[in-house]
């Protein structure tokens, strides 16, 4: 079946079973790399999109329920690599293997869209269930915290950009 997806701005239209994990789509149907297979069961992260505007695991989203929806990945989070997440994750050099960041930046640029100046309990909450194998959650939390600094992160549809004090 034909659905209509809205990916970082772009609309594509795929032929897929509905039953089909956006996952999958989004890598080997649209061609979008950046998110990451982790478990395949929702557990770890790496896998972390926003849809509506919010971070889901897409190894466990059918592509029938994005339908129409915006969805962002990690490429959708911005153009120049200028979101304050990215530019906040360079700073601190955040990544080790770096495997999982697609899905802890996404995870972060979610949390700062609805909490500007968030907690490290906010910061934990909302980031339980993103595993880093290289253990850098530290320096994420940081990364978080310099993000935050750095501009406020508004919702625009399919992506998400930087006002404020942003770079």
């Amino acid at each position: 079946m034909s659905y209509t997806l809205l990916i970082n701005g772009k609309t594509s239209t795929v032929d897929v079973p509905g039953d089909m994990p956006l996952l999958w789509v989004i890598r080997d149907v649209v061609g979008l790399k950046g998110t990451k297979f982790g478990c395949g069961v929702g557990q770890c992260g790496a896998c972390t999109v926003h849809v509506r505007g919010k971070a889901v695991r897409s190894c466990q989203t059918q592509v029938q329920t994005a339908t129409g929806a915006p969805i962002a990945t990690i490429e959708g989070l911005s153009t120049d690599g200028t979101h304050p997440v990215q530019v906040a994750w360079q700073e601190v050099d955040v990544p080790q293997c770096g495997y999982c960041q697609a899905g802890q930046m996404m995870s972060a640029a979610a949390l700062l869209v609805t909490i500007a100046r968030p907690t490290d309990a906010d910061i934990d909450k909302a980031m339980n269930g993103n595993i880093c194998r290289c253990g850098t959650y530290l320096r994420i939390r940081e990364a978080i915290h310099k993000a935050a600094s750095l501009g406020t992160v508004r919702a625009t549809g399919s992506s998400a950009r930087t006002e404020g004090g942003a770079r």
